[in-house]
């Protein structure tokens, strides 16, 4: 336009070589331009006969004042260089605007000056500085808003049109638009607004420019309003405002008509007068609607404006005018009947659409500045939200795409203001239109659903519509309808994947990344305690202390959210049995336990879902309870100001009315009291509200009930209700509006069926306008996830059973990304929020897509895997989320496994997946276990396309991906499976699998559980008999899984061990014969205890009691491998001796230790790991010190090997005696006397157990055993002088150890000829015998001396010798020498001692007497030689004894 050419002519001069600012240039461009301006206008004019012939007449007559006035000018304007800004504007503006003014002009005079004035305006020479510069702007708009010329062609006309909006514009963008007065702002769109309408007439270029100037005027007013703070100049205080009122302020800037409009000379006055203010009559349908419209609209709401403020610097009074008259523009459906029922698109959409898009960019500019300005506010919430309603179902995808947009830049700005007008918004249109059952067409579905999504991408739009909506028992439940839509419009049902099914997983997963998103922001309420109600409270009068503080509002939303819960339950429960529902809620303490009235109306008032039917049964009832019930009932209602129609329908939507006459009565009487509480109006009292009330219902049923044929008339009606005010008639317009709104609009009394989401009637706007003034205040969300879990914990399972679906269904790569992301944002959520089930439901969903739980039906699944973009990317998915996430998977980790064993069937596992993070040498120096391969992924192996072989190994190496050798030759691989195979490669690589078991102490402790449970149940129970291959080789590898996590989480072993023992167990009791699975179980089982022990003493015993599972191994089994466990036993021993304290973990040792002394292979490091123990007694104790010497015992006796290792056994036994000296010693310094006591008791009980066991090997058949044996007895028995035996533990070893032993070797030397082949010079065990018998005895002689039963042991003595004597054996006399002289020994010492003397006594229990009665019968003359020369008389003192000089020699 006009102005782009002239700011490049500024350009132009402002290029001069002076360095000055913008103003200076202007300036001194301003008197040439004006005068180039002058010469303009008077050529043009001069062009015309009117003005040119009486310039050059000649007559005297003076020139026209026009033409005066801009000569006059031209004088002037050179003399003003220096000084334009205390010149007056209207000096130089003025000859320009008579002009423009005069109805003389014509068109291309007209013309000419509008642009004379435009380009001045954009020179940028006024500015807020200039003299009288206020006056100067006033001159110029209403001069152009009333600009007069005469039409002489339609092109000249449309270019005077452009150039008037063309001024008008550069009026409100100059610097000096500030100087407008509101009426002079009002009048400029209302010019503006006339050209448009006039434009309909015109070119398309003029309409298109007459339509952009409007916007450009909204958008240039608006911008202002977040400047304008001072509301309180704008409005008047008090006050009501009326009809008349507006209607003359409208006046009082309107266009003012011309009462000379000539033969065509009414130059622009002559367009219709449709103006945007104007008052007078018009016949045009749309003007016509305006001016009917503003004058109507919201009277009684509007607060008027002081007519002084009109002429003041434009603010709010013009804005809210202005913004008044575009949602008038919309009313104008009214008239043309467009409902929502007759909406289509044969109306002319162009007017909504044109007055929605000025509307949007006034909301978009005003923004949140609106929320400063009640009248501006109220406008939004009423009028403009009613009319976007219902704009909102219209057929036109246009019209529904701009209510969109409104909505969305209201919600944005206004949200706080607009809760209700919100909810319904979305309940009434965007849940009605996004769903073909409702009668929506495609495009409008479409529209819709981007909509939806739009308002889904505003982060905290779904957490604020859940705390405020859902969470609120008085509004619907939107964020659980539209996640439900969501879910549900992604699904495509029996159909192929379209756009509208991608828009909906858009909207869907922007919902969830909002939430993960803010995850990271604090505030996530996975700790926050469930609700519960502990006592009753009223739950309608539930409070919030501070909307604004999450510390109070969340826990009051999730009180409240509970409760809405509850009461849906509880009217479930009422629908189908009233009694039982009501106490329900009692029990839930939503009513108290003895019911009143008020607590049951508000349950039927507030709660959704309740049966219409039962709920007017309940209140029409003649019960005395439901009477008060229908009282408070209709007291929750406000009726304030409404009209009785409009209330009646509203109560009655509530409920269904009853049948029965009586009932109705009941029902129409607590209305009618509520209504003339309220909005008593004309009426006398509440009688009449219930006669008119009980007429509307016949009116409603007698208009809408098909088989009344005779239909009451409006006479009829006012007839019917003569009188009933007090005696006096209502008003007759009073009535003849009741009949028409019932008769064109039916009363509802059944409920809707499958109701769904409701149409907004206007009843229910009024409804919505009363509720919006006393509803709770909106809740602004934050960035934090206050409520997530509540929210994601609803609508979890339909988002991923919709994600799942368009995966299933989706054929390209960015659809599957998208998809993917969704999944990945799903288990950030359930991860956060602990919800484990729903990470187990996404990764059972996850794992389907994998292909690799499918059963193979391809011959090449390595190549199908790598060819499928889809399952490579599932896969990953699914081990990044069991990497991340893996503390909250459960049952998951079955269907990970699943897919971790199918790829370990294919060969596509590395080789390092079953790691527990051991040395490598450790690794390998398993018995059974080879080298681990260091990776089967390397892409050498892809010699030739085959199906991968299974690893023979032992112990379950690692599969290679492909066979290095082929049974057949086969083709080389192709390009594209060459490519397939490395695209597989880098996708397992991508999944880091081992990653999952090498970091599972990380694992928090029940996902560890689950994962461990999982392995056992992967590996399957085994089976006694044959399993197939594939079955073994998959046990093993689960149970090579199963002894890694073991391994990484020693600190938590408690938690897998007894899973991991009774799975091992399974095993080992269920194999026959020796295999991979049953090798694994055992040397995993010894394995785990070695790297335990060390650092778990507390379950030391549970470990090594674990290892008798070894014994219970088959003995074919236990025979193959024993050698090798006996290894693994004495590593465990030789590095854990120190930690087995306990006598149960010793046991398990020894027994373990002593089978192999029988066996060939295990019995060299069976002892070693023995001797590591006894050696020096370096780690015997009490708690092991009998069961080594019962496995030394056993090597002793075992003829396997050298003779030399049994005679180190008996060393190793002899020399623990040493042991037991050095615990009764420290037992003596250290230990309290009770303990100390108690000690010597049990080292006396070990020490008896190590002389019984030598006594046992004493019987070995080879001479050099037995012979060292009985030395090693010898010296246990003699060399104890530390421990302190008690005596009478001596009793016991002489009967149990030395006479058995002695008996024993006595049998054995005369036993049968076989027997005495076997014992080879058993003559001289005897004589050691018999002479450990009498050295031990002479040793022990004070001892045992003091025994009660010491004469029978003596006995007992003589009768051995004795029976040694007559012993017929090789070589016997050696013993019949031995035995006199070892008698006799005995004798004299017992006599230096004391212990023989004579005595004149005869009994048992004399020595004396006993002695010589046994000794004589052997060998009589010995007496003799012990007392000679008749000494047996004489007596000796027994306390002068000592020990006989020949004591040494025995």
């Amino acid at each position: 336009m006009g102005r782009l050419r002239l700011q490049s002519s500024i350009n132009a001069i402002e290029e001069e070589p002076e360095d000055c600012g913008i103003t200076s240039s202007s300036e001194a461009a301003l008197p040439s331009m004006i005068n180039s301006e002058i010469g303009a206008v008077l050529a043009v004019m001069r062009r015309n006969v009117r003005w040119g012939g009486r310039y050059v007449s000649g007559d005297d007559q003076l020139e026209h004042s026009l033409i005066q006035s801009l000569k006059a000018l031209r004088k002037q304007i050179f003399s003003w260089q220096h000084q334009w800004q205390s010149v007056n504007p209207a000096l130089y503006l003025q000859p320009f605007l008579d002009v423009i003014r005069s109805d003389e002009t014509g068109a291309p005079i007209t013309g000419i000056a509008l642009s004379s004035v435009y380009k001045i305006l954009t020179l940028d020479v006024l500015d807020l500085n200039t003299v009288d510069v206020e006056d100067a702007m006033h001159l110029v708009v209403d001069a152009v808003t009333s600009c007069r010329f005469e039409v002489t062609d339609p092109a000249s006309e449309e270019v005077v049109l452009m150039k008037i909006l063309q001024v008008l514009l550069a009026c409100m963008k100059s610097k000096t638009s500030v100087m407008l007065s509101n009426q002079h702002v009002c009048t400029i769109v209302n010019t503006c607004f006339r050209v448009v309408h006039q434009a309909g007439t015109k070119s398309e270029l003029l309409q298109r420019i007459a339509r952009h100037t409007m916007h450009e005027l909204v958008r240039c007013i608006f911008s202002h309003l977040q400047n304008v703070d001072n509301t309180e100049r704008s409005l008047v205080k008090g006050g009501s405002s009326s009809k008349n009122e507006v209607a003359r302020f409208d006046k009082d800037y309107s266009f003012s008509s011309k009462s000379e409009n000539g033969n065509r000379t009414s130059e622009y006055d002559g367009l219709p007068s449709s103006g945007v203010f104007n008052s007078t009559s018009s016949s045009s349908l749309v003007s016509g609607m305006m001016d009917e419209t503003v004058g109507t609209d919201n009277g009684k709401d509007a607060v008027p404006y002081d007519l002084h403020l009109l002429t003041e610097p434009y603010g709010i009074p013009c804005m809210v005018e202005i913004f008044h008259f575009l949602c008038s523009l919309l009313n104008v459906v009214e008239h043309i009947g467009m409902g929502p029922r007759a909406n289509t698109i044969s109306f002319d959409e162009d007017v909504p659409l044109f007055a929605l898009g000025l509307i949007n960019s006034a909301i978009q500019l005003g923004g949140p500045a609106i929320c400063n300005h009640p009248r501006l506010l109220s406008l939004v919430q009423d009028e403009l939200f009613r009319n976007l309603m219902q704009f909102g179902l219209s057929m036109s995808p246009l019209i529904l795409s701009m209510v969109c947009s409104i909505v969305l830049n209201l919600y944005l700005h206004l949200r706080t203001k607009l809760k209700l007008q919100l909810e319904a918004f979305f309940s009434c249109v965007i849940l009605r239109l996004a769903q073909s059952r409702y009668g929506a067409s495609y495009p409008q579905q479409e529209v819709t659903m981007e909509a939806l999504v739009d308002f889904c991408r505003q982060k905290t739009f779904m957490a604020e519509m859940f705390a405020n909506l859902d969470c609120d028992i008085t509004c619907s439940n939107v964020f659980e309808d539209l996640a439900n839509l969501l879910s549900k419009s992604a699904f495509p049902v029996n159909c192929p994947l379209s756009s509208m099914h991608i828009l909906a997983l858009d909207g869907l997963i922007a919902v969830i990344q909002g939430m993960a998103e803010r995850i990271g922001n604090g505030s996530t309420n996975s700790e926050l305690p469930p609700v519960n109600l502990e006592e009753y409270t009223p739950f309608w009068m539930v409070k919030c202390e501070n909307y604004g503080d999450p510390d109070h509002w969340v826990p009051f939303v999730r009180k409240r959210k509970y409760i809405k819960r509850r009461l849906m339950i509880g009217a479930d429960h009422f629908n189908r049995d009233p009694k039982k529902g009501l106490e329900f809620l009692q029990g839930t303490h939503l009513l108290p336990e003895k019911l009143d009235p008020q607590s049951v109306a508000c349950f039927f008032r507030y709660t959704a879902g309740l049966d219409k039917n039962l709920v007017g049964d309940f209140l029409g009832n003649h019960d005395e309870f439901c009477v008060q019930v229908l009282h408070e009932f209709a007291g929750t209602f406000d009726f304030q100001d409404m009209n009785l129609d409009t209330a009646l329908r509203l109560f009655l939507e509530t409920f269904r009315l009853p049948g029965e006459s009586q009932k109705i009565q009941r029902v129409l009487e607590a209305f009618a009291e509520r209504y003339y509480e309220q909005s008593p109006q004309i009426l006398a009292n509440k009688d009449v509200a219930f006669v008119l009330s009980y007429s509307l219902i016949m009116l409603n049923t007698d208009q809408h009930n098909a088989q009344v044929k005779k239909k009451m008339t409006e006479e009829d009606f006012i007839r019917n209700n003569r009188d009933i005010n007090g005696g006096n008639d209502l008003p007759r317009e009073f009535l003849s509006e009741l009949y028409y709104s019932i008769c064109k609009n039916e009363i509802r009394t059944m409920p809707e069926q499958g109701a769904g989401f409701a149409e907004m009637t206007p009843s229910r706007w009024i409804d919505l306008m009363h509720k919006s003034k006393k509803t709770s205040p909106y809740i602004v969300a934050d960035s934090r996830a206050y409520l997530d879990h509540d929210m994601f914990a609803i609508m979890s399972g339909p988002t991923i059973a919709a994600i799942s679906v368009v995966f299933d269904y989706a054929e390209h790569e960015d659809v599957y990304q998208t998809c993917i992301d969704g999944f990945l944002a799903v288990a950030k959520i359930s991860a956060c929020h602990h919800l484990e089930d729903v990470l187990d439901d996404l990764v059972v969903s996850l794992c389907k897509f994998t292909t690799l739980l499918n059963p193979s039906s391809v011959e090449e699944p390595v190549l199908a895997f790598g060819d499928d973009a889809k399952a490579r990317m599932a896969t990953v998915t699914v081990f990044t989320i069991a990497n991340r996430y893996g503390d909250f998977i459960r049952t998951g980790w079955r269907n990970i496994l699943d897919c971790i064993l199918r790829l370990h069937k294919l060969g596509l596992l590395p080789a390092r997946v079953a790691s527990d993070a051991a040395d490598d040498s450790e690794m390998s120096s398993e018995p059974g276990q080879g080298k681990l391969l260091t990776n089967s992924l390397s892409s050498a192996h892809m010699q030739s396309i085959g199906t991968p072989r299974r690893s023979s190994g032992l112990m379950g190496r690692f599969s290679q991906l492909l066979s290095l050798e082929t049974e057949e030759p086969r083709s080389q691989p192709t390009e594209q499976q060459l490519a397939a195979h490395q695209r597989t490669l880098q996708t397992i690589q991508k999944c880091h699998i081992d990653s999952i078991f090498t970091e599972s102490k990380f694992l928090q402790s029940e996902s560890l559980l689950q994962l461990a449970q999982a392995l056992i149940w992967a590996a399957g129970r085994p089976q006694k008999g044959n399993s197939s291959p594939e079955d073994e080789d998959t046990a093993v590898f689960c149970l090579e899984l199963l002894i890694a996590i073991t391994l990484n989480n020693r600190d938590r072993i408690r938690i897998l061990w007894q899973g991991v023992y009774e799975h091992i167990s399974n095993i080992v009791q269920s194999t026959v014969v020796a295999c991979a699975l049953v090798e694994k179980a055992v040397f995993g089982l010894l394995r785990i205890c070695q790297r335990l022990l060390p650092y778990k003493e507390n379950l030391a015993d549970e470990l090594l009691r674990s290892l008798q599972l070894v014994l219970k191994l088959d003995a074919r089994v236990a025979d193959q491998y024993c050698e090798q466990i006996t290894q693994e036993v004495s590593r465990l021993v030789k590095a854990n001796a120190t930690h087995i304290r306990s006598q149960m973990g010793w046991r398990t040792i020894a027994s373990l230790l002593s089978i192999t002394a029988r066996h060939p292979d295990a019995s060299e490091p069976g002892f070693d790991a023995l001797s590591f123990i006894m050696s020096d007694g370096a780690h015997l104790s009490p708690a092991n010190f009998i069961l080594c010497l019962d496995a030394a015992r056993q090597f002793a006796e075992s003829r396997l090997g050298q003779t030399d290792r049994s005679l180190r056994a008996v060393d190793l036994m002899a020399g623990s005696v040493a042991c037991l000296g050095q615990w009764a010693q420290d037992a003596r310094d250290a230990m309290p006397e009770v303990e100390a006591v108690k000690l010597s008791q049990d080292i006396g009980e070990m020490w008896l157990r190590l002389v019984q066991g030598l006594r046992k090997v004493c019987l070995d058949q080879r001479e050099e055993v037995r012979n060292h044996a009985l030395v090693s007895l010898q010296m246990c028995l003699t060399g104890v002088d530390e421990i302190h035996l008690p005596h009478g533990l001596w009793s016991q070893c002489f009967e149990m150890v030395i006479f058995t032993m002695l008996d024993d070797l006595a049998e054995l030397a005369q036993g049968n000829p076989q027997t005495q082949k076997e014992f080879r010079n058993i003559e001289g065990t005897l004589v050691l015998a018999l002479k450990l018998l009498v050295k031990v005895f002479l040793h022990l002689l004070h001892e045992l001396s003091q025994l009660s039963s010491f004469c029978k042991l003596w006995r007992n003595v003589i009768g051995r010798m004795e029976k040694y004597m007559k012993l017929k054996v090789k070589r016997s006399e050696k013993l019949q020498e031995l035995v006199p002289e070892l008698l006799k020994n005995t004798l004299l010492v017992m006599k230096t001692n004391g212990l023989l003397v004579p005595t004149s006594t005869l009994s048992r229990d004399s020595v004396w007497e006993q002695t010589w009665l046994n000794v004589n019968k052997m060998f009589p003359s010995l007496q003799s030689e012990v007392f000679p020369q008749g000494s047996e008389t004489v007596l000796s003192n027994p306390g002068d004894g000592g020990r006989s000089p020949k004591d040494t020699e025995t």
